[in-house]
């Protein structure tokens, strides 16, 4: 240990004690600015068990009424609700900040860092999914709640058909919440990257770290397609917009494109996450290292790719042509071959251990056996003309749920059972536990393999009863006795954790002898998790160094010295894990709750349509934001500070590529999704839908976009010469370079207004100018924001937070610039050289 790894006067326990004064998290309504990774973790999960519990009363109540032929226990209207609250209640606000939860709590533990790259972010994705998700479900209080179907197929979802508010509560409130799922991917990807320990090289880490990154680029990827249609509907249920109306050039298949963009690949996003589960927890029951670690590694990347090739799987019966059919039907058996890998992984490596049969195992081996049965009729849907016979009846309800409570939920229990005592610090009682088991996993089966059958003879989904004609009632009769004893299994498997945590025995540390650095801390973990991060040299620390947690512990490691009251953790190259600055982590903030209200107004608002509400509420979200950038970084150069075993590194402020930079980056990614699904749809609408070529075009007169190009191109080299100026001569060179950056922003703001405003018809006569209006105005968006970060960084340039060893500030602003050209750029050309080409 050298003399920067702990002060030589400060004992461990003075060492911790320091620790928890700085991590402390406030009491009473403070609570509400708490940003620390385990608590927000923990919150996400109990938000995700109360959703699940909705849920699952929800299908009970589905049950109850399919029981039986004829049955009059709920109305068709209600009936219809209740199905869609089901589906919407378990895919968004279940299934996805669950396993979030999961994993904001996990992934630190597991890479040796203290805390995630942004903690407010993940706080503010907090807060949005709980008002998001209050929205849809508080709808249900008031008889308003969604029902079109948890996929909101058009036209059904169009105000033709549907004209309540009941769509537009789950286009805005599941939208807000899929804000939540882009900032966690965000979140999740940078800290992977960046936040681990030292040592900790890609092909060290922990498979669920691997399993999450893949996942966090899928949300970054899979969810704008959604977001994107969720915009395009209800803005023609607001503003008639025809985006899906064909009789004004819109057709309904854009919106299952755009739909099935996102949800097929949001059933590996939620089960990856799972797979990795299971990868940390078998080799800790067969006392073995994990057997195949590149091959699964590599098997998880594969199936985040192929996994977007997938989406037309959902959509073989709307005449889809024959070459696409086979394409997509090979991709959809192909998705099988890595997850067979993951399976013969996981079977190799409880082969070459010594396995014994702890109360988790029992549900990992109930997941081996639903998920590998569930993938077998994946299979037979793959192919075209069996999927044709069984599209939409029972059979592909019985699937989705052997998938996805297969492949999600019994190793989400498992999870549950294996880190209860990391949690609580509580050891976890096997008598409930295994009757839990038993009435899940039999009730499950009971409840779905019949239901195959009725497929099979031709019952469809979504019908809320039935003729006794068709000979369905005694299979639909067992389906939901099978229900109601799985229900059973919940609930006491929910009363048995509440019990364990509260009344359970005392957990030692690691009391299952794992490997992985989350059993390395104390039970529960301190908010800070370690009080000094490791070095490490294996996949397996702790077997590795019986040793490591005790020297954590005592300080002997990186950042061993609490110093100037920050909450510090480890960045790292992200490639070897060479430790190459230190992230000063921020502390409580009111700035997440200010923001995710600020947003709960505007998109309240939107709803009930109280439009200049709604303006407000995003103005005052603008105002928080850049308030919330504000309180970021150093007003002081600082040079490298001791960081342990001898080495000095900086601050990530006065670093090229700290976690913001990172952050921005991945920014992009989404935002560039989302862009390129908008270009899909308009060239999608020209190719497919009927009514085209439009009765007119827009305005040929090239003053407006020649204004636009030449103000985003100036903005860009503002950008990029207040990055120069501040490096050659210090900030205040550099604000000069950031006013004229602001008036070019608002320039080509002010031209991509003009164009639907002055250059097109109005955007409710047909489809074309609706799409034309609205990638106008992403452009004018963006150009505005590029104009806001050239003010806010021109003012911090003013206030000191700017010097050329801290110019994140500018960079970003630089990236942010660059970007906006370039899609300000393809924006031009789409809506000007297309028209020019057609005619």
């Amino acid at each position: 240990m050298s003399a920067a790894d702990n002060d030589g006067g400060r004992s461990p326990v003075e060492l911790h004690r320091e620790l928890e004064a700085i991590w402390r998290n406030p009491g009473g309504l403070g609570r509400l600015t708490v940003v620390n990774h385990s608590v927000i973790g923990i919150r996400f999960m109990i938000a995700g068990a109360i959703f699940f519990v909705i849920g699952g009363v929800l299908a009970m109540l589905i049950r109850a009424q399919l029981a039986t032929s004829d049955n009059a226990f709920v109305g068709h209207e209600a009936y219809n609700q209740i199905f869609t609250m089901h589906g919407t209640v378990m895919m968004f606000l279940f299934a996805i900040p669950m396993i979030e939860g999961v994993a904001l709590y996990l992934l630190p533990k597991v890479l040796g860092a203290r805390d995630l790259a942004f903690p407010r972010l993940s706080a503010f994705g907090f807060l949005c999914l709980v008002f998001g998700g209050s929205i849809v479900v508080g709808s249900m209080l008031f008889g308003l709640a969604p029902d079109s179907g948890w996929f909101m197929y058009t036209p059904l979802s169009s105000r033709e058909f549907t004209p309540g508010i009941n769509a537009d509560i789950w286009l805005i409130g599941i939208t807000f919440v899929e804000v939540s799922a882009v900032a966690i991917g965000i979140e999740l990807v940078v800290t992977i990257l960046k936040i681990r320990t030292a040592g900790m090289a890609l092909h060290r880490m922990p498979l669920f770290a691997w399993a999450m990154l893949v996942t966090a680029f899928m949300i970054v990827l899979g969810f704008p397609p959604l977001i994107l249609g969720a915009i395009m509907l209800e803005v023609e249920r607001a503003f008639d917009w025809p985006f899906f109306i064909a009789d004004r050039g819109g057709d309904a298949l854009l919106w299952q494109h755009l739909f099935w963009l996102f949800g097929h690949p949001e059933v590996y996003i939620i089960f990856l996450p799972a797979t990795g589960l299971v990868s940390l927890m078998i080799p800790t029951f067969a006392r073995h290292p994990f057997v195949g670690y590149t091959a699964v590694v590599v098997a998880l990347i594969a199936t985040g790719f192929i996994s977007f090739a997938l989406w037309v799987h959902h959509m073989y019966v709307v005449g889809i042509p024959y070459l696409a059919l086979v394409f997509f039907s090979a991709a959809s058996m192909l998705v099988a071959i890595p997850t067979a890998v993951q399976f013969f992984a996981w079977i190799a490596t409880l082969w070459a251990g010594r396995p014994y049969m702890g109360l988790p195992m029992l549900y990992l081996f109930g997941f081996l056996f639903t998920f590998v049965f569930g993938g077998l009729t994946g299979v037979m849907l793959a192919l075209v003309p069996f999927d044709w016979q069984v599209h939409d009846t029972h059979f592909v309800v019985a699937h989705l749920h052997y998938v996805l409570v297969g492949g999600f939920v019994f190793p989400l229990l498992a999870a549950a059972y294996y880190w209860l005592p990391l949690i609580s610090g509580r050891n976890p009682n096997p008598r409930l536990g295994h009757l839990a088991f038993w009435l899940i996993f039999i009730g499950f089966h009971v409840t779905f393999f019949i239901m195959h059958f009725t497929g099979l003879m031709g019952m469809p989904r979504r019908v809320y009863t039935y003729h006794p004609a068709f000979g369905w009632d005694l299979f639909n009769l067992i389906s939901s006795i099978g229900g109601f004893v799985m229900s059973a299994g919940f609930a006491l498997f929910f009363i048995d954790i509440i019990l364990q945590t509260l009344h359970g025995r005392r957990a030692r540390r690691n009391p299952w002898g794992a490997g992985t650095l989350e059993w390395g801390m104390s039970l529960p973990p301190k908010l800070y998790n370690f009080a000094s991060l490791p070095e490490v040299s294996g996949r397996d620390p702790l077997w590795d160094r019986p040793e490591l947690a005790a020297e954590m512990a005592g300080g002997h490691h990186y950042l061993g010295i609490p110093r100037n009251n920050w909450q510090e953790t480890l960045g790292v190259d992200a490639v070897t894990g060479r430790p190459d600055q230190i992230i000063i982590l921020p502390g409580p903030s009111w700035y997440p709750f200010l923001g995710a209200a600020a947003l709960l107004v505007f998109f309240f608002s939107f709803l009930v349509q109280l439009y200049p509400l709604a303006i407000a509420g995003a103005a005052a979200a603008t105002v928080i934001f850049m308030l919330w950038g504000w309180a970021n970084g150093l007003k002081v150069d600082q040079s490298a500070l001791p960081a342990g075993h001898g080495k000095h590194l900086l601050p990530h402020p006065a670093v090229s590529d700290p976690p913001g930079w990172w952050g921005t980056c991945i920014t992009f990614v989404a935002d560039g999704t989302l862009f390129a699904c908008l270009l899909f749809g308009y060239f999608f609408l020209w190719a497919v839908a009927p009514g085209w070529p439009p009765p007119s075009f827009i305005d040929p007169d090239p003053l407006i976009p020649a204004i636009a190009v030449t103000a985003l191109i100036a903005g860009a080299f503002t950008a990029h010469r207040a990055v120069h100026a501040n490096a050659a001569s210090g900030p205040g060179a550099a604000i000069p370079w950031q006013i004229a950056g602001l008036l070019a922003g608002l320039v080509a703001c002010g031209a991509y207004i003009a164009i639907p405003l002055y250059a097109i018809a109005p955007p409710t006569t047909h489809a074309y100018h609706a799409t034309v209006a609205l990638m106008a105005i992403y452009g004018a968006f963006h150009a505005g924001v590029a104009a806001l970060l050239s003010l806010h960084s021109g003012l911090r340039c003013a206030a000191g937070y700017v010097s050329p060893q801290r110019s994140l500030d500018l960079r970003v602003a630089r990236l942010w610039w660059g970007y906006t050209a370039a899609i300000g750029a393809i924006i031009v050309l789409a809506l000007y050289a297309i028209p020019a080409v057609a005619t």
